[in-house]
């Protein structure tokens, strides 16, 4: 009988299942030549080897598995959901510890868009709570011009098309309208690309603000705008209680 087969994966990617860092950050280690298994520099980040390889090295000090790190975050109009950026521009990390740099923002919130956003050392919860199949909905304040009607809400629950993409509000309820400008209440069962903004606008009602308010019964509350808490692991289970497989 042959040895067992082992799964293999990227390097960048081994080191991001072990939450040690972002795909990102781990290619820019390797690429420099920080990482060594034993005394092999390794320099190709997408190099496959076992999952659970041991030995390796950064800056000659072992690398070990990151404890699981979540946390919630009130994002500020303004900030960019990403480490760096080529123009300069503000991100939500410039607002965090430095020791939340290794973790990667879950789900898209655009530049101008507020609110909750988690974030984390665990690709295996992150990959969980924006997987299409698992339909964890999200739900966002949207105010926008000009006076919401009935025939819009049940167009926006039937969907449109945009670019060759159905969006569609799973829950929308109208919390306020008049002739100038409406707000809504907008449930979403995907994460496409600016999805709200797009849907809204394609029904003619371009949207001024836009805050993302709970993520399933996960709810942003009262934590102030630009502060953060951290989330444990059994918070998550309470929340998300059908994420027992989640590791």
């Amino acid at each position: 009988m042959g040895k067992p087969f082992k799964k293999r994966a990227p390097l960048e990617r081994i080191l991001s299942k072990r939450g040690i860092a972002s795909r990102e950050i781990a290619k820019s280690w390797i690429l420099a030549g920080r990482i060594r298994l034993g005394s092999v520099v390794l320099t190709d980040p997408l190099k496959e080897f076992p999952i659970d390889l041991k030995g390796l090295l950064l800056d000659d000090k072992p690398l070990e598995s990151a404890q699981f790190r979540f946390i919630v975050y009130h994002k500020r109009k303004g900030e960019l959901v990403t480490r760096s950026d080529e123009k300069g521009r503000e991100t939500v990390f410039d607002s965090l510890p430095e020791e939340f740099r290794t973790l990667h923002g879950v789900g898209r919130l655009d530049q101008n868009t507020t609110g909750l956003l988690f974030l984390t050392n665990s690709t295996a919860w992150s990959s969980w709570l924006t997987a299409p199949k698992n339909a964890i909905p999200r739900t966002y304040l949207a105010t926008v011009e000009g006076e919401w009607t009935d025939e819009k809400t049940d167009l926006a629950r039937a969907g449109i098309t945009d670019d060759g993409e159905l969006l569609r509000a799973t829950g929308l309820v109208p919390v306020k309208t008049s002739g100038r400008e409406s707000l809504l209440k907008v449930e979403l069962q995907t994460g496409k690309n600016r999805e709200v903004r797009r849907l809204l606008e394609h029904l003619g009602h371009p949207v001024r603000k836009l805050k993302r308010i709970a993520y399933g019964s996960f709810e942003l509350g009262e934590l102030p705008l630009g502060h953060w808490r951290e989330v444990s692991l059994q918070e998550l289970r309470e929340f998300f209680p059908q994420s027992v497989h989640v590791t």
